[in-house]
């Protein structure tokens, strides 16, 4: 039979009972100057875990020094491991599957997140356009970020091992490396942002040398069948963006095939606002069918997908799975009413970023009748 939205799917080596993916949502709800995940994260996370379901973590940043946002929950301590403990925790009691985003936002931070209040990092000494959020939720223009020195993008590559040993230890089922939206690892990527002239810099293989040597490093703690990657070839999020994105995502995409990752995870054009406001790009090609053909293995395709668009997309084999964001913050039983085609709750945007439980552990559930 034609695999649908709702059939079972293997990726990596994780079995799934449907193809309902909970995409990695910026939420800013860590708890105090540690950033520390707690209990009402963890409710949350348990809301939103479904048999067999998949749920990919908002993103961890992978050292004191990958901070970008306010409240956003690290994977480089201790104290943040037995945070998430509590969460995966919550996930598997649901028999639900969750896998942790490795971030590192480079250059798109501000020295209120930072030791020392030091200057963000980055490939090149580019300042991004737009404004930063500070640690105390101000908004402040962007200032110039120092550039790595090529010692330093190597200790980065193993700021990501730790943080991939650091989400095993938490009880993680896999991760993902976040490699989109304009940060770090996207950074290295773009002509524009890139302007070395190491072996990081200049030639195809070159800009995308840091996120394959990422990808390699960290299969090499989880191994590839548990580790997944996230692109946004066409996306401008956080003053980002190629000129001619495909020979660009064509060459790294292959290389990234030969490393049998368990998927890979594209975000579409229409999606490029990353949740900063509302996109809806028209003219634009869809990411997951354009690299479908060159992607042996599992794809997940993610941005402002209805229930008809995911269907399709299955049906028509340009995906594998699908992940919803804003519907999934709105509805933690998702997958149910997208199975019973029920009606969806509408989410409330001023609620996406920090404060409690309003807007976060409030939303309703389906009632027994209407399920």
């Amino acid at each position: 039979m034609p695999a649908t939205l709702f059939s079972p799917i293997r990726i990596g080596n994780i079995e799934l009972e449907h193809r309902v993916v909970m995409a990695p949502l910026t939420r800013m709800r860590a708890r105090g100057v540690g950033r520390t995940p707690h209990q009402l994260n963890a409710d949350y996370y348990r809301q939103r875990a479904s048999k067999g379901g998949l749920i990919i973590s908002e993103g961890a940043p992978v050292s004191e020094f990958a901070h970008g946002l306010p409240a956003t929950p690290g994977i480089h301590n201790d104290e943040q491991i037995a945070g998430w403990q509590t969460i995966t925790d919550a996930v598997h009691q649901r028999d639900g599957r969750i896998f942790l985003q490795l971030w590192h936002v480079g250059r798109v931070s501000h020295p209120s997140h930072l030791p020392r209040n030091c200057r963000p990092v980055a490939p090149s000494a580019v300042s991004p356009c737009g404004y930063a959020t500070t640690a105390d939720f101000q908004r402040v223009p962007y200032g110039e970020p120092r550039a790595l020195s090529t010692k330093e993008v190597v200790a980065t590559v193993q700021d990501f091992v730790r943080a991939a040993k650091n989400a095993m230890a938490a009880g993680f089922d896999g991760v993902e490396i976040h490699g989109a939206n304009g940060y770090l690892i996207e950074q290295f990527l773009h002509e524009r942002t890139n302007q070395r002239t190491d072996d990081y810099g200049g030639s195809l293989e070159n800009r995308c040398r840091f996120a394959m040597e990422v990808a390699e490093a960290v299969t090499g703690v989880w191994g590839e069948d548990r580790v997944g990657i996230r692109l946004s070839p066409f996306g401008t999020a956080n003053d980002s963006g190629e000129a001619d994105p495909w020979p660009l995502y064509d060459y790294l995409i292959r290389r990234l095939a030969s490393l049998n990752l368990a998927y890979l995870h594209l975000i579409e054009p229409r999606a490029s606002g990353a949740g900063q406001a509302e996109v809806n790009h028209v003219d634009l090609p869809s990411a997951s069918e354009l690299f479908r053909p060159i992607w042996p293995g599992a794809l997940i395709a993610a941005g402002n997908y209805t229930r008809d668009g995911a269907l399709s997309a299955i049906a028509e084999g340009r995906a594998d799975a699908i992940a919803f964001g804003r519907l999934f913050i709105a509805n933690p039983d998702l997958p149910l009413r997208l199975r019973s085609n029920a009606p969806l709750n509408a989410y409330n945007r001023g609620t996406f970023y920090g404060g409690h439980a309003a807007g976060y552990t409030d939303y309703p559930f389906l009632s027994p009748t209407e399920a």
